[in-house]
């Protein structure tokens, strides 16, 4: 695939010369028509028009120099039509060049400050989602991220998978709302989570911390909107040996089990109150215990993946796009999501997207019965 999009540069790199040098080619047009055609015209006028479109993609020395070609080929102009009305022109074009000059430095300013941005929001990301290994212990797991903004670099779905003590365990949520807030919440979350995973025996103490550090950081950023910035999470174990996995859903978009060749969706037996509801709604959570046999693949996901809607406004259906795929290692199966969820929005994501995919390798697993 790489290979293939390698060898589609070439067209586009000789489309964005063309248009870097679309301020020389529409002066040298100007000129030669201003030469060519009658005095009436005046096609001459139309020179200040090529500084101006150079401040839109040139540093401010090489707008300077179209300005001083255009001024040059007005005086040129002179000798051959002298009542063109060259001060005027001559005038417009020192003008525009000077103004042109001017915002081509300002455009220059921004970008190395959006540059700087999003330098700290790459080293953000890596922070709040930072790269997976392609195995822990002995599964196999790969995982997709997609901004629904294309400038974002992260927001508020989060995911993380760590080895522990205990087994693997993962986790993957989705925080209420967007911007700055959004991303702290689940910040938060993240950074609880890799410190609990450690240390609790069990998925229950595990989500109490989470739940902790929820409240605590949304304490901190009061908001008339306090009661409804919630976290849905789904907490994942995959002990040694494999087996079986247990889940323990805060409120979060069922996985997806691709068992014995089924398509299973893994609907929590009792739900379990998202984070920051708890003392709302009550904190009674629920562990199922489902299982994960050599070959099994499960799929974790926030609801931008559920919720991508088509130009109709059909939801996407998930279950059954799962079902007509074939099996495929972790990552072949994310590149297949992240390719037809592109194609089902019409390249227009309305929320942010992640998902994780994990495999069960191991062949010496025993199965555990659900």
């Amino acid at each position: 695939m790489f290979g293939r999009l390698r060898g589609r540069r070439a067209p586009y790199r000789g489309r964005w010369e063309a248009v870097v040098l679309s301020p020389v080619i529409l002066a040298v047009l100007i000129t030669g028509l201003a030469f060519s055609t009658p005095r009436e015209i005046a096609i001459s006028r139309l020179l200040p028009v090529a500084p101006a479109l150079a401040a839109a993609m040139w540093p401010a020395l090489p707008t300077i120099l179209l300005g001083t070609f255009c001024l040059l080929v007005m005086i040129g102009l002179s000798f051959v039509y002298t009542d063109l009305g060259t001060p005027y022109t001559a005038a417009a074009i020192v003008a525009v060049t000077l103004a042109a000059a001017y915002a081509s430095h300002l455009r220059i300013q921004r970008e190395k400050t959006l540059f700087h941005v999003r330098l700290v929001a790459d080293a953000a990301q890596k922070v709040l989602l930072r790269p997976l290994p392609c195995r822990i212990g002995e599964v196999e797991i790969e995982s997709l991220y997609l901004a629904a903004q294309e400038e974002a670099r992260i927001g508020g779905d989060f995911y993380e998978a760590v080895e522990t003590p205990y087994g693997v365990r993962l986790l993957i949520g989705d925080v209420r709302g967007k911007g700055l807030s959004a991303v702290g919440a689940a910040s938060a979350v993240t950074n609880s989570f890799r410190e609990a995973a450690y240390d609790e025996p069990d998925l229950r103490g595990i989500i109490e911390r989470l739940e902790t550090s929820t409240t605590r950081n949304s304490a901190a950023f009061p908001a008339p909107d306090l009661p409804e910035r919630f976290v849905t999470a789904l907490l994942a174990e995959i002990p040694h040996g494999g087996g079986h996995v247990r889940l323990l859903n805060c409120g979060h978009p069922p996985p997806l089990l691709v068992h014995r060749g089924e398509i299973r969706v893994l609907e929590p037996t009792t739900p379990s109150p998202p984070l920051n509801l708890a003392a709302l709604i009550g904190d009674h959570y629920s562990v199922d215990i489902v299982a994960f046999a050599p070959g099994d693949q499960l799929l974790l996901y926030t609801d931008g993946v559920s919720e991508t809607r088509d130009r109709t406004g059909e939801f996407f259906p998930l279950p059954d796009w799962m079902r007509r795929q074939d099996p495929a290692p972790p990552r072949e199966l994310l590149d297949r999501l992240h390719r037809d969820l592109l194609l089902y929005s019409s390249g227009r994501l309305d929320d942010d997207v992640a998902a994780l995919a994990v495999r069960c390798p191991n062949a010496q697993a025993q199965e555990h019965p659900a």
